[in-house]
């Protein structure tokens, strides 16, 4: 399928889609079914060539306001809507979709610290009433200017036992050229490497799970880098954009009093303010101190303000957000708060023939209202352009910004016509393997052979079954799962029929054989099983993506076959047999 929605609304207008029928007619292209789920256009095609050729002449003919994607639609018949039934989970390698590698600046990591800590130490040495000029960042650590050398001996006793695991201090210069120079500590820098690389994993599997890929892979790999899969996914750049965008929020007051108009003309903001832009374009004047940044939002939902009756993003802050927040909102009580928006994206551009990958931050202000009171943990924010927009924001606070910036180093698009081949060829290895073994049950073990080959199908049919009530992903490891299954689920079989041969050689009699078979084979196969068992709850315990795929498809195939296997084959031998009270011989 092609999906269409308004880059800004999200709704698509009633005459873009009378002019995307009569672009796509007048290229021969005709969708088998047109949808509409949430103001999107969602058009259904009969092949992946004309899904690519009907992207290709929107994203040219609906450039700018308009987003186009491709997309995979699900072709579950509408009576099994009905009642609920969905398509099975495929893995990318059945279903396709994208594989990125990618590499995380985890330099990028010192520069986030030593910003951070260039704003700890301007508030705190504030608030502890010690005397210092100008803190200074650069690319590996911080300067902090004081007037005599008395003053930066005080602060330095104060600093080091407030940062003594976190950073080291090195005196630089004399009387009034007095200065305090702080590096991060190596112990205390790798940690923070350690904790940014994971938390990039955690943002972007809560990101690709708030977005609704079905069943990703996001693994670290190696020291600095981590897998990404996404399933399904066909448009490399909408992936990228999932994964590369990040969103946060920085409350600053207001700048009133000054003139942001005449700042907008001359180029020059007054000491302590910066020149911002509202979404109508408007210029704005807002202090340069940051009263609070989005790393302090634990939650974001979207929903309508109960004043303005327009849409609004809900925000929850921790303890420590909390207390700030309310103390600087309680110290500003009357005047205007304005609230940023700001949003990072990376794209690959083409530059003199070469592609390059460039960072773009863009910062609007959303809302500028009056703190009528001190605000806590919860509160709300307005002048959003759509309940859409509200939602993607509260989804992208929800899941964080990535902790270091991360560039993709190697990408894959596995093609929907590469995941049906490899579906096509499991299924001839699981059909090849079950007719196999049929034979080879019928022939040798006759009409008992025969009961367990419908164990055996049954076998298969629950299997699947409960594949899809839990919804797993399958994967091609998965197929051979399944193949492996079909060998060893009649192995229960063959034992219990071995046994009944050896007791009838013994000259036991049918009846008792067929008691005798059942109950001293069920040991061997629980101990059989057991260990098989426990190779696939290690398989699935330390095993990634595909090889949980293939441990979770032998454990409920082992399980099952032996159900089938010990209830089934013996409550059909029963029905054929039990009433047969002089039986002479068995066909086994």
């Amino acid at each position: 399928a092609v999906q269409v929605s308004n880059s800004r609304t999200g709704e698509v207008e009633p005459e873009v889609k009378s002019i995307i029928d009569v672009i796509l007619a007048a290229q021969g292209l005709s969708p088998r079914e047109v949808e509409e789920r949430e103001g999107q256009l969602q058009l259904r095609f009969d092949t992946s060539d004309q899904q690519l050729r009907a992207a290709d002449v929107l994203r040219g003919a609906l450039e700018g306001a308009h987003v186009v994607a491709l997309a995979m639609a699900p072709a579950t018949p509408d009576w099994l809507r009905a009642i609920n039934g969905r398509p099975m989970s495929l893995g990318l390698d059945l279903r396709g979709g994208v594989h990125f590698l990618m590499e995380v600046d985890l330099n990028a990591v010192i520069g986030t610290a030593m910003e951070r800590y260039t704003n700890e130490f301007r508030g705190r040495l504030r608030e502890q009433r010690l005397a210092f000029g100008e803190v200074e960042r650069s690319a590996r650590h911080l300067t902090v200017s004081f007037a005599s050398e008395e003053d930066r001996a005080e602060a330095l006793n104060w600093l080091r036992r407030e940062y003594r695991e976190e950073l080291e201090f090195l005196e630089r210069g004399a009387g009034a050229d007095s200065a305090l120079e702080a590096r991060l500590e190596p112990d205390h820098l790798t940690e923070l490497r350690r904790q940014a690389l994971q938390q990039n994993i955690s943002t972007l599997r809560t990101r690709v799970d708030e977005l609704g890929v079905a069943e990703p892979l996001i693994a670290q790999q190696g020291e600095s880098r981590i897998v990404v899969q996404l399933p399904g996914v066909q448009d490399t750049a909408r992936a990228k954009e999932i994964l590369g965008a990040t969103a946060t929020l920085e409350f600053r007051m207001v700048a009133e009093g000054e003139d942001a108009l005449e700042a907008e003309r001359t180029g020059r903001t007054p000491s302590g303010t910066r020149l911002y832009y509202e979404r109508d374009g408007a210029p704005v004047l807002l202090q340069r101190r940051v009263m609070l940044t989005g790393d302090f939002i634990t939650g974001a939902s979207s929903g309508i303000a109960q004043d303005t009756g327009g849409p609004a993003v809900f925000i929850n802050l921790d303890g420590q957000g909390a207390r700030i927040f309310s103390r600087v909102t309680a110290e500003n009580v009357g005047r205007l708060m304005a609230t940023v928006f700001i949003e990072t994206t990376t794209e690959t551009v083409e530059e003199e023939g070469e592609l390059v990958r460039r960072t773009t931050r863009s910062e609007e202000v959303i809302n500028i209202a009056r703190i009528n009171e001190p605000l806590g943990r919860r509160f709300q924010i307005t002048g959003l352009d759509s309940t859409r927009e509200a939602h993607n924001l509260a989804l992208l606070l929800r899941a964080g910004a990535l902790a270091a910036p991360m560039s993709i180093v190697e990408e894959r698009t596995v093609g929907p016509s590469l995941g049906q081949e490899n579906i096509d060829r499991g299924m001839q290895s699981v059909i090849i393997g079950f007719i196999a073994v049929l034979l080879f049950m019928a022939l040798y073990y006759r009409v008992f052979g025969v009961i367990a080959n419908f164990a055996l199908a049954l076998n298969l049919v629950f299997i699947v079954s409960i594949l899809s009530m839990l919804q797993a992903t399958l994967t091609l490891p998965g197929i051979a799962g399944i193949v492996l299954v079909v060998g060893i689920a009649v192995d229960a079989n063959v034992l219990i029929f071995e046994r009944i041969r050896e007791e009838l050689r013994n000259g036991m009699s049918p009846q008792a054989a067929i008691a005798s078979g059942y109950e001293r084979a069920f040991v061997t196969i629980a101990d059989a099983n057991v260990t098989t068992l426990i190779a696939a709850l290690v398989l699935f315990l330390f095993g990634t993506g595909p090889i949980k795929g293939f441990a979770i498809t032998l454990s409920i195939g082992v399980v099952v076959s032996m159900f089938t296997a010990i209830v089934v084959t013996r409550a059909i031998v029963n029905l054929t047999y039990g009433r047969q009270r002089r039986l002479a011989r068995l066909s086994i």
